[in-house]
Parts: structure tokens; sequence; C-alpha cells
């Protein structure tokens, strides 16, 4: 009999975890999950105020580390480190998805607004290059209203969910005429049932459209 396929979910903070593996548990329980945190790497990139070489490397080693426990593919849930992660891919011999890429492809489908949620400041600056790169060669015309969400990410760190998901909602509520709403990172995305409650806007979150990705690559 055919094992599941074995993911490893690669976290630079704990925020992420339990959002990814409720989408997985709500949309592809079959598969195999595996978690590793190393919640220096937000720290450092803070730090540094860029993504290092030596950053880049510590990516790439732990694809490495992936690779030899067998995994059938490796998804990071930092939306922060893109870079890193596209050198990781290119250096490892199995599927290795950016957090938010399967989010993007959905996002320029077809020209619109979009209205782009964040709650890490650092995550924005490759969010915007990325959608911009994934609209040119899907060949639509998308235009990025982005917005940090002040607040929000110290709140849940503080766990202080409900006012965590209160910001985003009051956020979601204020993006006026777009055409979808994309949460940017995988802790925000407890926050969309309340959003969806304050807007009739379509919201897409991180882990669905990430394990809906997966899914479809190898199940």
């Amino acid at each position: 009999m055919k094992k599941s396929p074995k993911i490893y979910l690669i976290h630079a903070a704990d925020v992420a975890m339990a959002p990814i593996m409720a989408s997985f548990r709500a949309n592809w329980p079959e598969a195999r999950t595996v978690n590793l945190l190393e919640d220096a790497l937000m720290n450092d990139l803070a730090q540094d105020g860029r993504l290092t070489e030596a950053m880049i490397e510590r990516f790439v080693h732990i694809g490495h580390y992936c690779v030899k426990a067998a995994a059938d593919a490796i998804l990071f849930t930092c939306s922060a480190f893109g870079p890193a992660i596209e050198e990781c891919r290119r250096q490892v011999a199995i599927p290795v998805l950016k957090p938010n890429e399967a989010m993007y492809e959905q996002l320029v489908a077809k020209s619109g607004t979009v209205g782009l949620l964040a709650t890490f400041q650092p995550s924005l600056p490759s969010m915007l290059a990325e959608i911009a790169a994934f609209a040119k060669k899907q060949g639509t015309q998308v235009t990025v209203r982005a917005q940090l969400v002040e607040g929000a990410l110290a709140a849940l760190q503080d766990d202080r969910p409900d006012d965590h998901h209160e910001l985003i909602a009051a956020a979601a509520a204020k993006q006026q005429a777009c055409d979808v709403i994309a949460l940017a990172q995988f802790s925000m995305a407890p926050a969309k049932v309340m959003a969806a409650r304050r807007t009739a806007t379509p919201i897409l979150t991180t882990p669905d459209s990430a394990v809906a990705k997966l899914k479809s690559m190898l199940a």
C-alpha cells in the first residue's frame, strides 16, 4: 500500500504551526506532516535588516536535512524569506513551496484589485515583488493595496488571539473596492472567520491555498 506523502513544514515562528495543521486536518488529513521550528530566523532577519548569505545557507541546510529525512515536499511558512527559499528550491530535488506562492497564483488568475493584509512588516517588500512577478507571468493587471495591521502580531505573541483577530477583521472591513482580500501570514488564518463577518469580499488564506496546491501535486 502506497504511503501518504510526507510534508515537512518549516516554521520561523510557532504562531504559524496551529493554522497550517488545522488546514491539513480540514483539507488533506491523509498527508503525513512534520513540523520543524527555527525561531531564531525572524529575530536574526530583523537584527541584520536583510537576508545575508549566511541566512540563505541556513535554508539550504534545512532543505538537505528534509531530503535526508525522506520528505516528499517542503513547505516554508514564513513569508519574509523568499530569496532564501528559492535558493533552497534550486538545490534540492523535491518540491519546495514558498508560503504564499499558491495564494499568489489565485490572486493573479485574473486582473483586479487585491487587499493584502500583513502583520509582519519585513515580509511586505518581497511579497509585493513576488505578486508583481506572478501577475506579469500570468499576463494580468493586479493592483495591490498593502496594509500592515499594527499590533496584531504582538497581540498573538502575547496570547491575546481575540485582539489579533479583531484587528485583522477591522482592517479587512476597511478594504473597500477590492476584488479579494489576502491574509499574508500563516498566523493570520484563524482571523478569517471574524473578518468574513465584516466584509462580503472573498478572503484567501495562505494555509488553505498551500495545502490545496500540495495535494494537487502529490496526492
